[in-house]
């Protein structure tokens, strides 16, 4: 292979390659801008449906809620006087789990939450119910050395030593590790956090190019789809979302015939309770 003389002509460039380069990259702009708008629709679409099932769910509960709480009223009232009348174990039972429908009791884990341990009421818990005074927190007391590190790395780190914003940010959010450490006297965490100042601000990262930024773009907006998708999934399995798509455009008649159908179970549960009361 020949050397180049001076003066000789370079090898001239393929004009067409950064063309294509440049056609390429708009081409996949124009490919997120397009996914950009169709997530921004389905997102209203989403939300849009989400209010409707909330709205929907509240009204139900609203004009329907008292009429399932009397029939749940209705199914125990009726239980028991079956259960009076029979005498029956099996009848004793049903009657029992129909009025814990009606009256639920919360567990003991809702009503304590964690002041119960297992071996019983946390001493908090004990303190507190016997009106003594619940103990104090451990005090935390930092060794000699933690408090010689955080005195260096507060004098080292502090933000007004800073030359610009983005350093006075760098080491408020630094100060704050360091802070935490010391309030836990987190001796070993105070020591790596020194070696950390010490070796000095991470070097900026070479940057993605245009392509793979867009690249990038397009495969945060397919899985912020995918997730919408299955919000949307649920809304439309739900109860409400189900009974919603049976009568998409006049719900409120909907609720009518549903609360039609509850005024005559009502009607035929009390009936039963009379026809067994009447003959006890």
């Amino acid at each position: 292979m020949t050397e180049q003389t001076a003066g000789e002509p370079t090898a001239p460039t393929d004009p067409s390659a950064g063309a294509q380069a440049d056609e390429g990259t708009a081409r996949l702009e124009r490919a997120v801008r397009a996914a950009e708008q169709a997530l921004i629709e389905f997102e209203i679409a989403v939300e849009t449906f989400r209010v409707e099932v909330e709205n929907f769910s509240r009204l139900h509960h609203q004009k329907l809620g008292p009429m399932y709480t009397r029939l749940d009223e209705l199914d125990a009232l009726i239980a028991e006087a079956r259960a009076a009348g029979t005498g029956d174990p099996e009848d004793l039972r049903k009657a029992r789990e129909a009025r814990s429908l009606v009256m639920p009791m919360p567990g003991v884990e809702e009503l304590f939450h964690d002041w119960l341990g297992p071996d019983g009421p946390e001493d908090d818990a004990t303190a507190m119910l016997n009106d003594r005074s619940v103990r104090p927190p451990e005090r935390v007391r930092p060794t000699e050395e933690a408090r010689r590190l955080y005195r260096d790395l507060v004098r080292q780190a502090h933000p007004d030593l800073a030359q610009d914003e983005a350093e006075r940010a760098r080491r408020d959010g630094f100060l704050a590790k360091v802070n935490a450490a010391y309030a836990r006297g987190d001796e070993g965490l105070l020591a790596e956090l020194a070696a950390q100042w010490a070796d000095g601000p991470e070097p900026d990262a070479v940057g993605p190019t245009p392509s793979e930024e867009l690249y990038a773009r397009l495969e945060w907006l397919a899985r912020r789809k995918e997730l919408l998708s299955v919000v949307a999934r649920e809304l439309e399995d739900s109860a409400i979302g189900s009974m919603l798509r049976m009568a998409p455009d006049d719900p409120d008649r909907l609720l009518e015939e549903i609360a039609e159908q509850l005024l005559a179970q009502v009607a035929e549960r009390e009936s039963e309770l009379d026809g067994l009361t009447a003959a006890g």
